[in-house]
């Protein structure tokens, strides 16, 4: 049985374009992973980011859905500290009942942005004990309406919108296994505690909103015909991970006229650092990532993958995600 496999989406804003062109990409590229099998389209919040256009994360999933007719859509996800949770939930809960059950809230507790952003969304300072309890709060106006019950999500009440726990910290996987709700772990970019999160949230799941632990893991793939032009299309994302680490965010790079120019995007020091960050990923031709996206599913045993590819050609970027479709659906 393939595992099923999915889209994770920023809107990259690749350099020389503008976020109109971005959303435009967006749009295409969910409609042809529609027809290459793909379950969900996610995408994610982000405040600030010159080179990410998903910063209005629910608007967005509704154009995006109005696009598409199958593929569930969904956040990857919403941040809840910038959000009250009665606003997130007669968001999904509008966005469910216009276009039913393709819609998906995957909740997160970081603000995705820098702490004066943070101060711009104006939502104030939240505890790490502020997040389990939005999020049950979410759930609750996602539920059907209970007798005197105040406040209601209108539209909302319910839908009983799919909601899932994102995380790169055990905190995440902890949560997810005493409230019962599947799991997402942004090994993309944070993979250190993956194994340990795992095998946390598998031990400690408690039967609640799913019977069983449901676990999604985010790997990156660069997929093309040939080896060193799928390398040399993902110095696009190492470019754009440099620069932010830095201080110094924009729009995706371009990618690198050859690998050999990886050597000065930074120090030593710098260029392993991102690449350890990096390092859920399958590189290279269909049979390449056809490897490595089998070595991580079969040591990891997910029970669904999400795939991230910040390409800056989007003509590249539709073939790698076509491969990468081509691959799974082999597997």
């Amino acid at each position: 049985m393939t595992t099923p496999y999915s889209i994770l989406d920023l809107a990259p804003i690749p350099a020389g374009h503008d976020a109109a062109e971005a959303l435009r990409r967006s749009v295409d590229l969910a409609q042809k992973a529609e027809s290459w099998g793909y379950s969900r389209y996610w995408l994610a919040e982000h405040h600030n980011m010159p080179g990410i256009a998903s910063s209005a994360t629910a608007v967005l999933i509704g154009h995006i859905a109005a696009a598409t007719s199958r593929i569930r859509v969904g956040s990857g996800g919403i941040m809840l500290p910038n959000h009250a949770p009665l606003v997130v939930a007669e968001q999904f809960g509008t966005l469910a009942t216009l276009h039913g059950d393709r819609i998906d809230l995957g909740l997160g507790r970081a603000p995705g942005t820098d702490g004066v952003t943070a101060h711009a969304l104006r939502r104030g300072r939240m505890s790490d004990n502020d997040f389990p309890n939005d999020v049950v709060e979410v759930i609750g106006y996602l539920n059907p309406a209970q007798p005197g019950q105040q406040v209601s999500a209108i539209p909302g009440a319910g839908t009983q919108v799919p909601v899932w726990i994102l995380g790169s910290s055990l905190f995440g996987a902890q949560l997810a296994a005493h409230l019962g709700l599947p799991y997402a772990f942004a090994s993309h970019f944070a993979p250190d505690a993956l194994e340990e999160a795992l095998e946390t949230y598998r031990r400690s799941f408690r039967p609640g909103i799913t019977d069983a632990p449901r676990f999604m893991l985010a790997a990156n793939v660069f997929a093309a015909d040939d080896q060193n032009e799928a390398e040399r299309l993902r110095t696009s994302q190492l470019q754009a991970f440099i620069n932010l680490r830095s201080g110094r965010p924009g729009p995706l790079p371009a990618a690198l006229a050859s690998t050999s120019e990886i050597a000065t995007l930074g120090a030593p020091q710098v260029l392993a650092n991102t690449n350890s960050a990096l390092r859920i990923a399958a590189v290279g031709t269909p049979d390449t990532v056809r490897s490595e996206l089998k070595a991580l599913i079969d040591r990891l045993q997910p029970d669904e993958v999400i795939l991230s590819s910040a390409i800056h050609d989007h003509t590249a970027r539709l073939r790698s995600v076509e491969i990468a479709a081509e691959v799974m659906q082999s597997l």
